[in-house]
């Protein structure tokens, strides 16, 4: 799957990313010093918020796709706290000088594959104590919009990995975290139906589909998708991830 975005476009409807992301920082404890790995920070959208909770911390800024960066820099401007890294969350070692204080991701761990290998990489950068608070898609996530894309005669693939509670907890314990809490909730989230729903299923939700398809055909895809769900709505589920890592 290309780990490329159409940052611009994501940037614009993000706004359930940023929604996600806010109530996800709430559940981080900072004092405001700290020095905090973005993990998957998209268009950094949120990692502005996450800098308005660290005034005298810094930001390691990190994503796979090099549009998002580059959106990342233009709305983060010249922020000195912000240090941006185009990297991939399963290489190893990450490309991070020395050691954060805690981990934030929102709405990224479901696009990687191997979350063993994720978590490990995780722990390797952060120092013993700092804290990990994450969500993404969790199991059953977008379950309708799988059943559509079926419908519509194509297969959803393994692009990305919607894991549960238990798997989750043992990998995190796996890799030397403790203190974890691990847990799923729905967020059916509404669209303006029309172009506004098929733009951000096509960019966000069937991305890796569309970019496997013929230019001339995607619109179409789209639109047939869109037409087999009940409602304008995409049945998220999301896993929520707290976390400390061990000494």
């Amino acid at each position: 799957m290309s780990t490329e975005w159409d940052a611009a476009t994501y940037d614009r409807i993000s706004d359930p990313q940023v929604r996600w992301g806010a109530a996800v920082l709430d559940r981080l404890p900072l004092k405001g010093d700290e020095r905090v790995l973005d993990a998957g920070c998209g268009s950094g959208r949120v990692t502005a918020l996450l800098l308005e909770r660290l005034p005298r911390g810094s930001v390691v800024a990190l994503d796979v796709s090099e549009q998002m960066v580059e959106q990342a820099r233009r709305n983060l401007g010249r922020d000195r706290r912000v240090e941006l890294v185009r990297a991939d969350l399963t290489v190893r070692p990450l490309p991070i000088t020395g050691t954060v204080d805690a981990v934030f991701s929102n709405a990224a761990f479901h696009w990687i594959s191997d979350h063993d290998v994720l978590f490990g990489n995780l722990a390797a950068v952060m120092r013993p104590g700092a804290r990990l608070a994450a969500q993404c898609g969790g199991e059953g996530n977008i379950a309708s919009v799988v059943r559509a894309v079926s419908e519509a005669g194509e297969e959803w693939g393994d692009t990305v990995t919607f894991a549960g509670v238990d798997e989750t907890r043992r990998r995190l314990e796996g890799s030397g975290f403790r203190d974890v809490q691990v847990w799923l909730h729905d967020e059916p989230t509404r669209f303006e139906p029309g172009a506004t729903f098929e733009t951000f299923l096509s960019t966000v939700v069937l991305r890796a589909h569309t970019a496997e398809m013929p230019v001339q055909r995607r619109g179409a895809f789209v639109h047939d998708v869109a037409s087999r769900l009940p409602q304008p709505v995409i049945d998220y589920i999301r896993l929520n991830i707290i976390a400390r890592r061990g000494p």
